[in-house]
């Protein structure tokens, strides 16, 4: 599969209390012009209007050095030009998907290595696996632990991990072989989101 630019190895995930603050436009001008390259916005809020979705979408595409992902809905990723989507449990098949626009980047959300099995047999690109550690955003989900993470990096797609990271948790989640690293809080809520994408961006890419 052909795909427009590489897979960018720091990504910066929304939800609705994101999308709807006020300084989310400052906000993602400073990740990006810290993650440049190497970060990708994606467009997320499983309570957000198709609407609200889109007008998120466009707001995050306007960086020409990062990479636009919408999740969920392919067709906000049709209408913004987003480069990838990021597909949960109960979407659309990778396969499927891929019907729309031959060059995105398909990853699909998993949690074990039954579903990333799945995952991969459906044709996926990549894989956003969490929980890593614990985390606010899903506090019901145990964290993976290193054993099962493991097996799924050994499948041999790349791994994005998500739950609980921080940039002083990258380097042994690169050490643990996973490709890149997903985050909400620990990037919209930094207290200099510029210097904290710029320092995770190196960890990832050293």
């Amino acid at each position: 599969m052909t795909h427009a630019a590489p897979l960018p190895r720091l990504h910066a995930i929304t939800d609705e209390r994101v999308a709807r603050r006020q300084d989310v436009d400052t906000v993602a001008a400073a990740l990006a012009s810290g993650g440049r390259e190497h970060l990708a916005f994606h467009a997320r809020g499983h309570a957000l209007t198709g609407l609200e979705h889109y007008d998120l979408a466009i707001r995050l595409s306007v960086y020409p050095s990062t990479r636009l992902f919408v999740n969920d809905r392919l067709d906000v990723a049709l209408a913004a030009g987003a480069g990838g989507v990021q597909l949960a449990g109960g979407s659309l098949d990778p396969e499927h998907a891929r019907r729309l626009n031959p060059t995105w980047w398909i990853g699909k959300s998993v949690h074990d290595l039954p579903e990333a099995c799945a995952a991969q047999a459906a044709g996926a690109d990549y894989l956003l696996v969490g929980p890593v550690f614990c985390t606010a955003t899903h506090p019901a989900h145990d964290p993976l632990g290193p054993g099962p993470l493991a097996a799924i990096v050994g499948l041999g797609l790349p791994v994005i991990a998500i739950g609980g990271v921080t940039p002083q948790r990258v380097p042994e989640l690169r050490a643990a072989g996973v490709y890149g690293v997903a985050a909400i809080r620990a990037l919209w809520d930094a207290a200099d989101p510029a210097t904290t994408a710029r320092r995770m961006a190196q960890e990832l890419t050293r």
